[in-house]
This record gives C-alpha cells, sequence and structure tokens, in this order.
C-alpha cells in the first residue's frame, strides 16, 4: 500500500482496530439477528439488510477475545470482500464504530516479533489514532484463513 487510505476504526474490548472503507457498504444499529443452527460460535446468524440475507459474526469471539452483552454503543458493521476466491457480503457486530479516519500507509508497522507462535497474516499492520494503536485488519485473510469453518456455513 501506499499514501493514505481511509479506515473504519471499530472498538473490540478495549482494543481498536480498523477495516479499508471501501470494503464497508454500511454501518447499522443493533438490530434482532436470526440464529443458524448448528453454526460456529463466532456466526451469530443472519440480518436482513435490503431485501438481502446477511450472516452476522461477532467481532470479539472472531478475534479470540471474551464475548460480553451489547449496550447502546453495539453496531453491525456491513462488509463487501473476497474470500475463498468468492466475494462475500458478511456483517460483524463491535462494540462500537469511532470514526472514519486517516491512517498513513507509511507508518503502518509490522505485526510485532513475539518470540511465540502466532497467526499474525490477519493483521495488514499497526497504526497510530490519537496516540493509541490501532490495528488494521486484512478483512480477506481474517475469514479465509481463521474462519474456514465459518465460510463453509455461509450460504453460497
Amino acid at each position: 500500500m501506499s499514501g493514505t487510505s481511509q479506515f473504519v476504526t471499530l472498538g473490540a474490548a478495549e482494543e481498536i482496530y480498523a477495516a479499508p472503507v471501501e470494503k464497508v457498504q454500511e454501518i447499522l444499529e443493533l438490530r434482532p439477528i436470526s440464529r443458524l443452527p448448528n453454526a460456529p460460535s463466532n456466526l451469530l446468524g443472519m440480518i436482513d439488510v435490503r431485501s438481502e440475507g446477511v450472516p452476522v459474526l461477532d467481532l470479539r469471539a472472531t478475534l479470540g477475545l471474551p464475548v460480553t452483552g451489547d449496550d447502546e454503543n453495539t453496531r453491525i458493521v456491513v462488509l463487501r470482500f473476497h474470500a475463498e476466491g468468492r466475494e462475500l457480503t458478511l456483517a460483524l457486530k463491535t462494540d462500537r464504530v469511532f470514526e472514519v479516519t486517516v491512517l498513513d500507509d507509511e507508518t503502518l508497522s509490522p505485526p510485532p516479533p513475539t518470540g511465540r507462535r502466532w497467526d499474525s497474516r490477519v493483521i495488514a499492520g499497526i497504526g497510530r489514532r490519537n496516540g493509541a494503536f490501532v490495528t488494521v485488519l486484512d478483512l480477506d485473510r481474517l475469514f479465509s484463513l481463521s474462519n474456514a469453518d465459518t465460510l463453509d456455513a455461509l450460504p453460497n
């Protein structure tokens, strides 16, 4: 990546994540989610978005964070991206959405080495927003590498 790009910044637990704005279709207030039987634990169910059934994943569960209850800041972010060779529309339930912001791509750092085995391929880079670290998610990899079971459960 070069130059600057815009990102939607999301909160999950006490962390700040970012998704490229061009992959965000819309941001919705929390609404009822129709549960799906035998779905993976991070797949909450389906919502109706403009007469299209859209699967909803819990961002906390998808990232391995502790799951908590919803509140007035909980949002659903509808995304369109490529994974496993197909274009998908999928929604993430997140604790909150902060803003659309610009992060300087040249300041994005790779995930830090930890000396332990860790699949950091779902991270496009680490940037900053108002002095705080922002983890920029690689959505294509996040949903193709760490959620193969979830992708298999989605309708074609």
